[in-house]
Formats: C-alpha cells, structure tokens, sequence
C-alpha cells in the first residue's frame, strides 16, 4: 500500500560511514534529513575490519575531521589501540592507524545521529527512487512510505544487491547477514544508470580464548599517542595489545589442495576484487615464492572474546577454513565464531559522476562510498561528506565544494574517480597523490580549515586557533633563521653523537635543524630564549624548515597545474565533432565532460597532443568572440 510519508530536503540511503558524514552534514547546514538503514543495530558499523586509518586512510580522516566531519572524533572516543605507519620514512608517508573497540564506536555514532537537530534516522528499506523530468523528486521503501525529497544521497555499501559466498554457498544477504538490499538496483537501472558488479571479503573472526597467545609476537601502540582528531585535547590511551603471526607451508598446502573449491578460481564470484587487499587463496597463488604470509591479530574490542585476523580472508568453504586456520601457530585449536566470506554487490561507474558525486543522468541524485566503486570506511566518510554539501549547496543556491588534486588526498581520491573510473575497488594509498609533502595528515588543519569554517562546519573559535596556531609557526621558522652560533666544543660534541659532521663556521638555529638527524627539541639545549610553545607547533617548524625545498618545489608544480585547472571548458563543447581529437579522446572526453583543462589531462586515453588540440580550439574560440 502506497502512502505518503512526509517531505525531507534530502534523503540519505544507508547509514555506514559514508552515511553518517552525509547526514550529519546536511543537517548540521539546515537542511531537513533523513536517514534510512537496514537495520538501526547496524549504524556505523565495521563489517570488515575494526579500525580506523591505515596508510592514506589516516590522511582522509584527518583532512575530514579538518573539514568538519565526525569520523575522527568517534574514533578518539573509541579507539583502543593507536599506532602511526611509517614512521621509519618521512612525515609525508606517516599514516595513523587505530584499533576500534567496534560496538562503542557504533553506540558513539549512533548517539551523534539521534542528537543531531533537523536529521531524523530511519528503519527502513529503500527500494524505489522517483523522479520527473530527469530530477530526483521522492523515495519510496518496501512498505509503500513515499518521502518527498529534492536530494537523495545513496550510500548503500555493499548491501546494494548483495550476495554473500562461502565455497559453494551463495546467498543473497548484506554484510554481517544483515539483510540486503535486492530491489534498489532495478530502480536505478530505470533511471538509465550504469551498475556493475564488485566484490570484495572479510576475514573469520576468533574467539580470544582458544588462541595461545604465548606463540604470538606482540604489537603494541605507540608510546605517545596521536588522535585523529585536531579537536582532541585530552590524549587518548591504549588499552590493547595487538599480535602477529604467520600462515606456513601447510596453510598453503591445504589452500592449494582445495583451490577447486574456491569460488574465486572456479566462476562462481563474478564481481571484481580489490587487488590491495587480496584473500589469502589469491596471495598464496599470486605470490607462490613467499613460504608465508603475515597475520595480524586484533580484538574486536573490550567487551568481547572476538578477534579480528586480518590478512586472512578468504571465500573457501567453511570447513577448509577451519583446517587452514589450525595450521597456524597459536590457532592449533583455535574456534572460529564467524567464518570468512566474500560479498559481491552492486556499484556506479563513477565517470558518470560529476566532481561534486551528483549524477550526470538524474538531477539531484548523489553517490558516495562503495556505491561509487572505492573501498574503504574513510574513502566513504570523505565522498559521503563532499556528496553532502554539494547537495545542501545546490539547493541553497550556493557555490559546489569541488576539492582538487593540489588541495588534498579528499581531492585525489574524488577526481580519481570521476576522471579515471576504477575496474576494481579503489583504495586511498599515499602513492596515488602527486603532492604527497603537501598534504601530510599532520598539516590537514592548515589545508583545511578554513574551508571547514567558510562552509559553516568549522567553528569561528576553532579557526582562529588554527590560524593563530601557523601565525606561531611562521614566527618561529623566521627566528631561527636570526638565532646564530659559533662553533664550539659542545655543539660539536653533540653533532658527533648525532652522526652529523662539526660545525666548521657560524651556524643558526635553523641550519642546524635542516640536518638530517638533528631535531626541533634538540635545539632547546642551544636555544637561551626558545619560546615555549606547544608540541604541534615545533612539529610543523621542523618539517617546514627540513624540507623546505622539496616543498617548494612541491608547490611550484601544483602552481603550474593550477594554469591548467583554471581553463575552464565550455559545459556544451561537441567534442565527437572536434576536429584534431583521437577518435578514442572524443569519445572520452564527450562521456566524462571534464570542467577543466587539467581534469582532461588526466582522462585515460586523452594524449598531450589532444590536449593542445583543446587548447587550441579555447582560444580560437576567445578570438572569434572578441
């Protein structure tokens, strides 16, 4: 029975990670929200693995909590265990990553949610969107309730025509055995949008008490512990200790012994997996030299025996499963509480994405996450945000929030989308961005911010500290630059234990901090008047004067990108009929209709020659109408 049900400005399909950003966004800018999910158990939820951060994530989740966003601070209130990557290499690469105790950082969002002014969280299944005239008018779900709305934002994960496979058994089922949802990918194939099918797997979850720990390596966390969010002022503490361990000759025998089984080299799995995050059958086959594979044992949080072991999911029967994990030292007897699994789903060809995640083909409808083929619980926080304000922008007759390359890993991540596409799940990775100096998580706040707090997300208080915060900064760059020695005994003693070569001649403050093995808290014993600033702050002026160079010539590159950038072509440019394309960058640049010079110069397919074609048609263009 068909009923109406109210009007909303916008609805949000699905309340996970990308969700949550999406909703609270809307709201938090005046715009009355509604949230659907499956299952209202199931808000925040981290079917796969219980953590937040990782290599690149960590960078996404900082710029985002920068922006306004939420993930980071839930993550500070319920993280258990806190360790940055990397930190062996340069500040560039380094990446926070933090163990989820999963049921409080779920009863954290949730709360959020349900606290949040004009944002309203519903239990209910979307099956149906409307519209008229190519433009998003109504949603309606399985029991017949029509929500008039202006916007939908779909954020569906991999509920999304879900189908769960272990072995031989495929069932249709979201993650976690949650319910699906089957009927939404008919509605949107009548809109005229493209879906395909992607896959991707989770691991088996162990319960703690038949693990012998004492055969395991352990992880703990960093010592000093950093947050993910710049809000955070109380430091947050860990509380678990993670551990290590190995797959070996014989859980490769039993893989091997099986393959026939396994639905991932048998047919039975259509969709496309993530290559950066493969199930242990497909490592053990793609890398058949290594004699094994690591492990990594992490709780699932304070409240439960289940723990999480990750590099170790797999879509093999059950049964071989359990043969395959008491191969492995300290597993001999372990019980499995969860058996590994593969999900496949449905997603969007994101080229068919606009740089705001609207859609090209139906007016006011926005993807965000899984649905816009990434992977990842940040990689979906960001888009469900981005996706957020470009809707309440829209509506409110406001400029889109289009982040580019040169601004952020946000900016990458979306233009690599919607300009590249991907054929498989796309992950954030600190490879993928050209300007990794410059968009280090630990400067997310300066890069910003200020974008945060001109959208209205940001609070004025917060972007006075941040600016007064680099303001200290730059003070304190130029007064190392005055503060000079003379070489002495002392001085050279300590370059001696450093490794660093004596002092010969008269040297600042901020020449010796440019040596590699010298740093800002080393200076304290030469420096009479250092001011007492906050840790944060010496942070930045080291990284600033070290690598000063690189980063100027970081930002030289992104000023002559930015040329690019800011020739804007034509939205109504016939480029099937451009004489001086490739038939193949025609046809590409006519699908993706890139806004810039520098978004088609990143189309797969479109040449450097295509590209000064462009330029050539632009100004031919300008000369005519001058």
């Amino acid at each position: 029975m068909i009923y109406d049900a109210g009007s909303y400005d916008v609805a949000v399909i699905g309340a996970g990670h990308a969700g949550i950003e999406a909703c609270l966004a809307t709201a938090r800018l005046g715009l009355r929200t509604i949230c659907f999910t499956i299952n209202l158990d199931s808000v925040g939820n981290m079917p796969c693995n219980p953590s937040i951060g990782g290599t690149g994530k960590g960078h996404l989740v900082r710029e985002l909590d920068a922006l306004g966003g939420e993930m980071g601070k839930a993550a500070d209130r319920s993280c258990i265990q806190y360790r940055m990557l990397n930190r062996g290499k340069g500040p560039a690469v380094h990446s926070l990553r933090a163990q989820a105790d999963r049921r409080e950082y779920q009863k954290v969002m949730k709360q959020v949610l349900e606290d949040q002014e004009n944002l309203i969280v519903k239990q209910a299944e979307v099956t149906e969107i409307l519209s008229e005239d190519g433009k998003v008018t109504a949603v309606r779900t399985y029991t017949g309730a029509t929500f008039h709305v202006n916007a939908v934002i779909i954020c569906s994960g991999t509920f999304l025509a879900g189908t769960t496979i272990v072995g031989e058994v495929a069932k249709e089922s979201g993650p976690d055995g949650m319910f699906g949802a089957n009927d939404l990918s008919k509605s949107l194939t009548e809109l005229g949008i493209t879906l395909r099918r992607f896959k991707t797997g989770t691991p088996p979850r162990i319960n703690a008490r038949t693990i012998d720990y004492s055969q395991l390596e352990e992880q703990p966390g960093d010592e000093q512990v950093v947050p993910f969010s710049f809000e955070t002022k109380k430091q947050p503490e860990n509380k678990v200790v993670c551990h290590i361990t190995y797959t070996n000759g014989l859980t490769h025998e039993v893989i091997h012994q099986n393959m026939h089984r396994s639905p991932l080299f048998s047919g039975v799995i259509e969709g496309v997996g993530p290559r950066y995050c493969p199930s242990i059958e497909d490592k053990v086959v793609r890398f058949s030299d290594k004699p094994r594979h690591q492990l990594f044992v992490e709780p699932m949080g304070l409240d439960t025996q289940e723990v999480y072991l990750q590099g170790f999911s797999s879509s093999l029967p059950e049964e071989v499963q359990i043969r395959m994990l008491h191969t492995i030292k300290g597993f001999e007897h372990a019980e499995m509480t969860r058996c590994a699994y593969a999900i496949e789903y449905d997603c969007v060809d994101p080229t068919e994405l606009l740089p705001t995640l609207e859609h090209k083909k139906v007016e006011g409808l926005y993807g965000a996450g899984q649905f816009n083929g990434s992977s990842g619980y940040e990689e979906a926080a960001v888009q469900g945000f981005v996706a957020a304000v470009n809707a309440a922008h829209k509506l409110q007759n406001k400029p889109p929030l289009i982040i580019d390359r040169s601004q952020g890993y946000i900016g990458v991540l979306i233009d690599d989308l919607v300009t590249k596409g991907t054929n498989e799940p796309y992950r954030m990775m600190t490879s993928r961005t050209e300007y990794r100096l410059l968009h280090r998580q630990d400067n997310a706040d300066e890069r910003f911010v200020k974008i945060g707090y001109e959208l209205g997300l940001v609070s004025k208080e917060r972007f006075e500290a941040v600016s007064e915060k680099y303001s200290l900064v730059a003070k304190e760059i130029k007064r190392l630059g005055k503060v000079g020695l003379a070489p002495n005994d002392t001085l050279n003693a300590f370059l001696e234990s450093c490794g660093e070569p004596k002092a010969k001649n008269g040297v600042t403050l901020a020449d010796l901090l440019r040596r590699p093995k010298v740093t800002y808290v080393d200076l304290a014993q030469f420096d009479e008047k250092r001011p007492d600033y906050p840790f944060e702050v010496g942070e930045q002026v080291e990284i600033s004067i070290k690598y000063e160079g690189y980063i100027a010539r970081q930002a030289r590159q992104v000023a002559e990108m930015k040329r690019l950038e800011d020739r804007e072509l034509p939205a109504n440019i016939d480029y099937l009929s451009l004489e001086g394309l490739r038939l193949e960058a025609r046809q590409k640049l006519a699908d993706i209709r890139p806004f810039n010079l520098g978004q088609a110069s990143r189309i797969s397919g479109v040449s450097p020659a295509d590209v000064t074609s462009l330029m050539i048609y632009m100004e031919r263009q300008k000369a005519e109408r001058a």
